[in-house]
């Protein structure tokens, strides 16, 4: 059974819980509610939980413990020269499982019976010809101890799948008798309900925490395992990034440090002050009639993808200040620059710095307006003099914020800044940025394994640093200020 399919009969047994243990409660009360400790509604829930909860939690259970026996199993029948290492043992596995699905493909399409597919061990030619034939690709690599691997791969997966059925169903099955044998008048079942909702809401929270523990887990142990091959010292200090997967590698991380900086630099310089001019306007000075037709249309910008905004960056903005700005002062010959790059994020930020500073703006409390206008201060005065000073420190937080996403863009800076590793000042040659070798290094047909390609993860835990960085500091200024004006 699939599993999309047993998902399906849960939930159905989990309605048939729901029904069974109010009817139940309901014959046990005699027909009035009054005499129950919990509505009836709660003990038909307490019912559907309790079916649905245990079922699902074994069906995950399996789903993230299946494929990690299985190819534990599997990797111990292969050759030792096969999964020598890490590497080599993910591809070996992939070889298998790619396999595999030929052989499943080539049942379903019914080219082959499941006895005709069990032969590999001893009819290696003709099963591959017979799978070839049904336009299933298995490379010129595939040898007898893999599609061997696969065949076994296909029993336990299919075993694998029957024990995954039988074990959820008996589940769900015993929590619906379990939880419609305990359905009676004198049951907490709200209390219960209540229970199961609160560890739900505590895991919905959590899910945050694991996936932020995740993703530091999965950097850390590979950027350690980058600094085991590549000193650390020439990666921080170098000024030269120049990877080259047959050696000789400089891998330097200064040179796109300076890039992703230089570039922020710029879109900041754009996006601040359009950003903070446009939210004092909006909060300050606009009628609710223009505020309601300006402000939706400052934010569309923000629902553009920025893929957009790379193809804008590339055909419109390059190309225009390379020829009225680059070429005629001297300063480079190139439409993909920093300025360029620069500029498009800048705009890209507009909303994000506005949106935030008009609700930041916004907070300030009325009466402190009225208090400066009624010492005899202008609006404008009112605006400098009181209004930016109570709301700077969540304006500076705005700030940084959309500093970390302009360090975070990739697309407008592959199609607007080029890919140019380089220490330069001016701001119309081509450079690059971190986020861009991140997807360099770890696009193509690369050795997993060579610092060339280990070298992403140190440069996303880099960056990852800097933006943590700049976050915590955002929300210390925040903080820190906030309560002076309240």
């Amino acid at each position: 059974m699939s599993v999309l399919l047993l998902f399906a009969v849960v939930v159905v047994l989990g309605i048939a819980g729901y029904v069974l243990a109010r009817r139940r409660v309901m014959v046990a009360a005699g027909g009035d509610p009054r005499g129950l400790h919990s509505l009836p509604a709660h003990y038909g829930w307490n019912g559907a939980l309790s079916t649905v909860l245990p079922a699902l939690a074994v069906l995950i259970v399996w789903l993230i413990a299946q494929p990690i026996v299985i190819e534990s199993r599997i990797s111990a029948t292969l050759p030792e020269a096969m999964v020598a290492d890490g590497s080599s043992r993910e591809l070996m596995l992939a070889d298998v499982r790619r396999v595999a699905a030929g052989l499943d493909t080539a049942v379903a399409e019914g080219a082959m019976t499941e006895q005709e597919a069990g032969m590999i061990r001893t009819e290696f030619t003709d099963v591959r010809d017979r799978l070839a034939a049904v336009g299933v690709a298995l490379g010129s690599n595939v040898t007898k101890e893999v599609l061997a691997a696969a065949q076994s791969y296909r029993e336990m997966a299919s075993w694998g799948a029957l024990g995954r059925t039988l074990l959820v169903l008996a589940a769900a099955v015993g929590g619906l008798f379990w939880a419609v044998g305990r359905s009676s008048g004198k049951f907490r079942a709200r209390n219960a309900v209540e229970r199961v909702i609160m560890g739900l809401l505590i895991l919905a929270s959590s899910i945050a925490i694991l996936t932020t523990i995740g993703i530091v887990y999965s950097m850390v142990s590979e950027t350690w395992d980058f600094f085991t091959k590549y000193p650390a010292k020439d990666f921080f200090f170098s000024l030269t990034w120049s990877p080259n997967f047959r050696g000789g590698s400089d891998l330097g991380i200064a040179p796109l440090v300076w890039g992703t900086m230089y570039i922020t630099l710029v879109s900041m310089i754009v996006s601040v002050p359009i950003g903070l001019f446009a939210a004092i306007y909006l909060s300050e000075y606009a009628t609710p009639r223009v505020r309601a037709w300006v402000k939706p249309m400052i934010e569309v910008i923000a629902g553009i993808p920025t893929v957009v905004f790379g193809l804008f960056a590339l055909v419109t903005v390059g190309p225009f200040l390379r020829d009225y700005f680059a070429q005629p002062l001297g300063l480079g010959n190139s439409g993909s620059s920093v300025m360029t790059a620069g500029l498009v994020i800048g705009i890209l930020n507009i909303p994000f710095i506005s949106s935030l500073s008009d609700d930041i703006i916004n907070a300030v409390p009325q009466s402190i307006r009225d208090g400066s206008l009624g010492l005899g201060a202008t609006r404008s005065e009112t605006v400098k003099q009181v209004i930016l000073p109570a709301a700077l420190p969540g304006i500076v937080g705005a700030i940084l914020l959309s500093a970390s996403r302009a360090i975070g863009e990739t697309m407008v800076v592959v199609m607007g800044a080029g890919a140019a590793a380089k220490l330069s000042l001016n701001p119309f040659e081509a450079m690059t940025t971190m986020t861009v070798k991140i997807v360099g290094q770890l696009t193509g047909d690369t050795d997993f394994a060579a610092p060339e390609t280990l070298v992403a993860f140190a440069l996303g835990m880099t960056l990852f640093i800097i933006t943590l960085a700049l976050n915590i500091f955002a929300l210390w200024i925040v903080r820190k200020y906030r309560e002076q004006y309240e």
